[in-house]
């Protein structure tokens, strides 16, 4: 389950990191617990602790994120804040299944 994942960022968080870097928090969760991972993100973003966040639920990272980046072969292709990237029709297409 996610035990493991919030352990991790309970390690992390007591060492008063300036930024907090999470790689995959979500992968392999229920759904249920995806929520929980990516609520306590935004709460840790809420206390002023910056969160660089690798992700494939795109769907979920770009709905909390302030920015956001999409990375193809190495190069950033796309920027901007994680609602406009939501919008963006290839981000949507490519990424979210959308027609």
């Amino acid at each position: 389950g996610g035990e493991q994942q919030m352990l991790a960022i309970g390690r992390a968080l007591m060492a008063r990191p300036s930024v907090l870097l999470l790689d995959e928090p979500s992968l392999g969760l229920a759904p249920i617990l995806v929520d929980t991972i990516f609520q306590i993100i935004v709460d840790i973003n809420a206390q002023g602790i910056p969160v660089l966040l690798v992700e494939q639920n795109a769907l979920k990272a770009l709905a909390i994120a302030h920015r956001g980046y999409v990375i193809q072969t190495g190069k950033i292709v796309l920027a901007g804040t994680g609602k406009d990237l939501l919008g963006n029709d290839m981000v949507r297409k490519a990424y979210l299944g959308e027609d």
